[in-house]
């Protein structure tokens, strides 16, 4: 049994034996981590994944339950589509969405298109076939913008930065909206700097801690942007798809909008002191891009209390072993992601 099936107390995992679960982005980072501890949680997985490319969707990060997921190449713009997938799941996990705020600065309509009208396809076949589904999706700590205050809770102003964040909390709203006019139960999380195994590598644009990983695998330098002591709450994978999972199991839930972050805050040079401690890695300071500087909040890190009021969900592994972890999944099928 995986770390995260493991954690979780007999009888929430009772809560999924034999659950129909939907995730939409399965193929991807955070879905495919989530569907794999579906499968080992003894629930009947489906699992709906464009395969765009450039995206992160990557049939060998199901490989561990080959033949338990039923993985169909689907968009979720797709009315047809999502009416099939929809139908008979007891929870849905929406996590497919257009995740490159960088390229929201050159192409916003992938955003509008994938994140707004593809959440709002997906939440109308819901409503139409399947309006008694649990529904939790994940969105990003972008939504808020910069921080007024440290730590930002869940009642901090919405004033994202960027299109792709923008379209973000519009998913998000229609998530909500759908609860409060058609009764159909959601829960909304806010993610922050997800890292580890399962993540796309081919390009910097999914996440600065992975991308760190493979400069490091690689033996390249790692480039801290500013004096490096910006601040964030990284958060390793399985942390977060424990969050995602109690979420769907608990009707406190209902209705809620939840941090899920690392808790403590780090720099991105603390980070890159990590991983040259583990690999031997260089690093060094670098001057911000015109596009990174454009979209950069300063300090952040979320205000997790209220996940651990209302779930009782803390973060287990600390940025050491996170990183160990994902450098030794890497570095044993670094061919599959480079």
């Amino acid at each position: 049994m995986s770390a995260v099936a493991a954690f979780l107390p007999p009888a929430l995992r009772a809560r999924f034996r034999g659950s129909r679960v939907l995730v939409t982005g399965g193929a991807g980072f955070i879905g495919s981590n989530l569907a794999i501890a579906l499968v080992e949680l003894g629930a009947r997985v489906a699992a709906v994944d464009a395969m765009i490319p450039g995206y992160g969707g990557n049939r060998f990060n199901l490989e561990p339950v080959a033949g338990s997921v039923a993985l169909e190449v689907a968009d979720i713009r797709d009315a047809e589509a999502m009416a099939r997938a929809v139908r008979g799941a007891d929870i849905v996990f929406h996590l497919a969405g257009q995740m490159d705020h960088v390229l929201s600065l050159t192409d916003p309509f992938p955003d509008i298109d994938i994140n707004i009208r593809g959440t709002t396809v997906l939440m109308e076949a819901l409503k139409l076939h399947n309006p008694s589904a649990r529904v939790v999706y994940t969105g990003t700590r972008g939504e808020y913008g910069s921080a007024d205050s440290l730590p930002v809770s869940e009642d901090a102003p919405t004033n994202p930065r960027g299109l792709h964040e923008i379209s973000n909390l519009a998913a998000a709203k229609i998530v909500t909206m759908y609860g409060h006019v058609h009764e159909i139960r959601g829960t909304v999380l806010r993610l922050s700097n997800i890292y580890g195994p399962r993540g796309q590598m081919r390009h910097s644009r999914y996440g600065v801690v992975n991308w760190f990983v493979r400069l490091a695998l690689d033996g390249e330098t790692l480039l801290v942007f500013g004096d490096g002591t910006i601040l964030r709450d990284f958060l390793y994978v399985d942390d977060c798809v424990e969050a995602i999972l109690l979420a769907a199991s608990s009707d406190a839930a209902v209705g809620q909008v939840l941090n899920v972050g690392g808790g403590e805050p780090m720099t991105f040079r603390e980070v890159a002191e990590t991983l040259a401690a583990l690999t031997g890695a260089r690093w060094e300071f670098a001057p911000f891009s015109a596009e990174r500087k454009a979209q950069e909040p300063g300090d952040f890190y979320s205000d997790i209390s209220k996940i651990g009021r209302v779930l009782g969900w803390r973060p287990r592994k600390t940025l050491r072993e996170g990183l160990e972890r994902t450098l030794g999944f890497y570095r044993t099928n670094k061919p599959r992601y480079w």
